[in-house]
């Protein structure tokens, strides 16, 4: 590789933040027209790495050096001016403003002092056809799916000018379809000679789009490798410090031939029809399909978070009357839900007071909390689940996400009178080692006898932790398959069956 291939390079980058290194000595290299992975875990220095690339923080030691010459980037529009962008997970977007609004946001095209609209929309015309978009420069940004929204976000950057885009889990809330879009974008930026830095928690983007991956750990440089040249498991290795002998560790648990759990017959108009699902003591059931299969719905209904139409609940036998969310919990059905961020944490409290959350009741007396006992069940459930952070009083926001994910479990461990834990996507957004560790917690769950409703998208997570696997298409279950009769294969063809097949499924 000779010197005029490298369009980016950073050498010997620090930064820190107050009693923290956020990264130290770390060394990045992007060629011309090249996806280049980075990964590593949650809190690894990846979100500080695009800042610092981006010109959001400035580092105490290291280079930036930038088609051959060296730059110092003071504020954000440093970096843009010299065809720098990033893209991140959540776009930072304008819902009630146009798309050609929301594109040229901060460049505006003008004459004099008059923005130039019919320009504008042409020119936002134009990039959107280049991406192969299926919306106009017209449309309202909130109407939009997150996909076509990220779409914007790139047609942003290239509005811009960049040469170099960072691209930030894309494809985190993406569905399957969706992301092979993103992929294919992709792959037409890098043919255009764009340069593009993908972060991902994804092996399959990874192997999909890259050439080079490079590592960090604990905010340090690990290394940069060839995909073709590294196996995963080496490359799980590089980030987590340690092997993973058993990603899926499924201890034998001694399933209960009673029926713990069960919902029957359940619909809602739109969403789900005749969803009829049982879980067994110590059992751990896979709950699949495409996204938009009526997963989520289904169990938000079941949890008194809606209302279904029709449809019971049975715990150990007996008919549960949930109207509430609170009903559930208190029958011993836990919910740990999809978006932890909006609806597993409050962000801006503390981890302890997160934890003890749903158990106010039993820590006042006369009016009063018992502090000294809310802050050792806090501390005990967080270490349960081997919860990184400093102290209990650390906000939920200063997190990363593998380890929000960790608090909401030790919230769900808290209520003692749990008899049943539905996680929707418990590892969505979650780094490979962190995500170890929540099988792990899951695992240890089946084994004291808890029944375990998995929801995934994940096909591996899927068959490496269920029991029985219960497959969903267009808002009803098109099959139930034991682990030793299920294959990837099976399941996508049960959550792709032909409308005519799911009305029978539905019988």
């Amino acid at each position: 590789m000779s010197e005029s291939d490298i369009i980016l390079e950073l050498k010997g980058i620090t930064k820190i933040f107050p009693g923290v290194k956020a990264l130290n000595k770390v060394h990045f290299q992007l060629r011309r027209g090249e996806v280049h992975a980075l990964m590593g875990e949650n809190g690894a220095g990846k979100s500080t790495f695009i800042k610092v690339i981006t010109g959001v923080h400035q580092p105490e030691e290291g280079q930036i050096i930038l088609n051959g010459k060296e730059v110092k980037f003071k504020t954000p529009r440093d970096a843009s001016a010299l065809g720098i962008a990033a893209v991140y997970q959540h776009p930072t977007t304008y819902p009630e403003l146009s798309v050609a609004e929301n594109i040229f946001m901060g460049h505006e095209i003008m004459k004099g002092a008059f923005i130039q609209w019919n320009e504008m929309n042409a020119q936002a015309q134009k990039l959107l056809e280049r991406l192969h978009s299926n919306f106009k420069p017209t449309d309202e940004m909130g109407t939009l799916s997150v996909a076509q929204q990220q779409m914007v976000e790139i047609a942003k950057a290239l509005s811009t000018g960049a040469k170099i885009i960072i691209l930030d889990e894309p494809t985190a809330a993406l569905t399957k379809n969706e992301s092979e879009e993103l992929y294919t974008i992709v792959d037409q930026l890098r043919d255009e000679g764009v340069s593009i830095i993908f972060i991902s928690h994804r092996m399959e983007d990874m192997y999909r789009l890259a050439t080079r991956v490079t590592v960090f750990r604990d905010s340090q440089y690990i290394g940069t490798y060839d995909v073709d040249k590294i196996t995963t498991a080496d490359l799980i290795k590089a980030m987590v410090g340690r092997e993973i002998a058993d990603m899926y560790p499924k201890p034998k648990v001694d399933i209960s031939k009673d029926v713990l759990f069960k919902i029957d017959n359940f619909s809602k108009t739109g969403y789900f029809k005749n969803v009829t699902l049982e879980v067994h003591a110590g059992e751990i059931v896979g709950l699949t399909g495409l996204v938009g299969a009526g997963r989520t719905e289904t169990i938000e209904a079941v949890c008194g978070i809606t209302k279904p139409d029709t449809g019971k609940v049975y715990l150990e036998g007996k008919e549960v009357n949930i109207r509430k969310p609170k009903d559930a919990m208190d029958a011993g059905i836990i919910l740990l839900p999809e978006d932890r961020q909006k609806q597993g944490l409050i962000l801006d409290w503390g981890l302890g007071r997160n934890v003890t959350l749903p158990i106010q009741d039993e820590m006042a007396h006369s009016g009063f909390n018992d502090e000294p006992k809310e802050r050792e069940l806090a501390k005990k459930y967080l270490e349960d689940v081997d919860t990184k952070a400093v102290t209990i009083f650390d906000k939920a926001s200063s997190l990363s996400g593998g380890n929000q994910q960790k608090v909401v479990v030790a919230k769900a461990l808290a209520q003692k009178n749990m008899k049943v834990v539905i996680m929707d996507e418990p590892t969505k957004g979650v780094d490979v080692g962190a995500k170890a560790e929540i099988y792990a917690i899951m695992g240890e769950l089946a084994q004291k006898g808890y029944g375990i409703i998995l929801i995934s998208s994940e096909m591996p997570e899927t068959l490496g932790m269920s029991d029985r696997i219960y497959i969903m298409c267009k808002g009803r279950v098109t099959g139930c398959l034991d682990i030793s009769e299920a294959t990837q294969e099976r399941i996508l063809e049960l959550a792709m069956e032909k409308s005519d097949n799911n009305q029978e499924a539905g019988k």
